[in-house]
């Protein structure tokens, strides 16, 4: 990361990181606080697991080695309700959200939202994001 903002400051390359998907907001809120501390300063876009059924989540993190993370989908699928509706990353987006209102200068500037569970499915969940419609 050090290479490439050097490489973003020597050129006219706009460089940004974005992360794989996630489950759990204070593990990553840690890694881009310990990225500022050691003066990398490139934006950071959250990549964000959209709207998809349990058993959706579960193939892709294992698929794309999120498994430490898998822990919060275990404990979705021992409740059996949870089971029934797809996982959307309403609350995750919301402590995002609240990090960033209580740290103006934290470098994370932006979410890339994965279609785990479809084009359409994420396209409704960004538009009711954006209308406040959640």
């Amino acid at each position: 990361l050090k290479w490439k903002q050097d490489f973003s400051k020597d050129s006219e390359a706009s460089i940004e990181i974005t992360t794989q998907f996630f489950f759990e907001t204070a593990p990553l809120i840690e890694w881009a606080d310990m990225l500022s501390a050691n003066g990398i300063t490139l934006p950071i876009n959250i990549g964000i697991a959209g709207p998809a059924r349990l058993q959706t989540m579960i193939k892709f993190a294992i698929a794309c080695g999120v498994g430490p993370s898998l822990r919060v989908l275990e404990r979705r699928a021992k409740d059996i309700t949870k089971l029934i509706f797809p996982f959307e990353p309403t609350k995750i987006i919301k402590e995002l959200a609240d990090h960033s209102v209580n740290n103006p200068n934290s470098k994370i500037k932006g979410l890339h939202i994965f279609p785990l569970g479809g084009i359409e499915k994420a396209s409704s969940f960004i538009e009711n994001l954006r209308t406040g419609s959640y």
